[in-house]
């Protein structure tokens, strides 16, 4: 199996409040009296990772977090990472990067080959002096450094700006100009469109798999600006460049990343991040993926960050969740169960391995 989209997990111990954070998208604590346990993915982590450490299934929160405390973040990380059953961890380091397991630390934790997703506004803002003139040269040198053994890049414009950018590349001039307002603003968070169309197209450029942001995330983001059908006109011209485009976690917009995936020869989709946090609902969401995109293009992703539970979770709900929708077909004789171990092999791995261009023989780069 391979998570084609994830990040590190925490290396340091966590009271209730920090748990409880990293079970939620919100940036709210819930009201006293209150638990994010008490959700769809609380109840998982209670029923699926609690056996992992050493508990019942459903163990109250208070004692789950007991034994975590007990057992330390390294045993912990260890425990569920390796439970995931996962052979290769793409990650995106580009977020909070100190506060979690690098590349060869996951990779030591969970016996698990790892390869690097660069995401480009990170490249850009971690740009040494740079002149408004100079910012285009200096971009294109850090990302060749960057992206040197990477699997792929990353944009989060969906964040910073919106899916309606401008599918044209922006113009040097144009770059630096915007450049320039940035600089002169004292180079915050990057955002501004014009910039950010230049770091996608040099994404572009690079010939790597270019994964964004879609759906679901955060406060931080405006979702009624992140339906990938914003992204048509840049995937029109996109589409003869030899360059997948992978549309990430999709919820609530898995059907319409569907399409996309269907009418574009360049277009993958996968739902992570939604199938943790839909819990006991994952079928419904698996199988709303499998509507209309071609199965050779639907990847596994996690979008796990922070609580190795979610690397655990993220791949045994979506094998749970596979399981009971392509049962069921297999069961109707509606599929083959040739047909359901062929798809679940191509979206577990195999085209992962094919768009990635993954090589079993120099085992993925385990522990690069």
């Amino acid at each position: 199996m391979i998570d084609h989209h994830c990040h590190g997990v925490v290396t340091e111990p966590l009271d209730r409040a920090g748990f409880e954070s990293l079970l939620t998208e919100s940036d709210r604590a819930a009201p006293p009296g209150c638990s994010m346990f008490d959700s769809q993915l609380g109840f998982a982590v209670r029923r699926w990772c609690a056996p992992v450490l050493g508990l019942d299934p459903h163990a109250e929160p208070e004692v789950y977090l007991a034994r975590r405390r007990e057992l330390g973040a390294d045993e912990v990380n260890r425990r569920l990472l390796r439970a995931a059953g996962v052979d290769v961890f793409l990650i995106d380091s580009g977020y909070r990067a100190g506060e979690l397991l690098d590349g060869p630390e996951m990779a030591a934790a969970s016996g698990a080959a790892v390869r690097g997703i660069v995401r480009l506004e990170a490249v850009a803002e971690a740009l040494p002096e740079v002149t408004a003139a100079g910012f285009a040269g200096a971009f294109a040198a850090a990302l060749d450094r960057a992206v040197a053994g990477a699997a792929g890049v990353k944009s989060i414009v969906a964040y910073r700006y919106g899916l309606d950018f401008d599918p044209l590349p922006p113009s040097r001039r144009e770059v630096a100009r915007a450049a320039g307002r940035w600089l002169r603003r004292g180079r915050p968070r990057l955002d501004d469109p014009v910039l950010l169309r230049h770091l996608i197209w040099g994404g572009v450029e690079r010939g790597l798999p270019l994964q964004f942001h879609v759906g679901f995330g955060d406060p931080d983001l405006d979702l009624a600006r992140c339906d990938p059908l914003l992204l048509t006109g840049f995937l029109r011209a996109t589409r003869d460049r030899h360059v997948g485009v992978m549309l990430l976690h999709c919820y609530p917009f898995h059907r319409q990343a569907g399409y996309l995936a269907h009418a574009f020869p360049h277009v993958y989709v996968d739902v992570g991040l939604a199938v943790n946090h839909v819990g006991a609902r994952a079928p419904a969401v698996v199988a709303e993926s499998l509507e209309l995109a071609p199965f050779h293009k639907v990847l596994y992703s996690s979008d796990a960050f922070g609580l190795a539970e979610l690397h655990h979770l993220g791949a045994l709900a979506f094998r749970q969740a596979f399981e009971a929708v392509t049962g069921t077909w297999v069961r109707e004789g509606r599929w083959p169960a040739s047909g359901a171990t062929r798809v679940g092999e191509l979206i577990g791995s195999g085209n992962a391995e094919r768009v990635y261009r993954l090589s079993r023989g120099d085992g993925y780069g385990r522990g690069a």
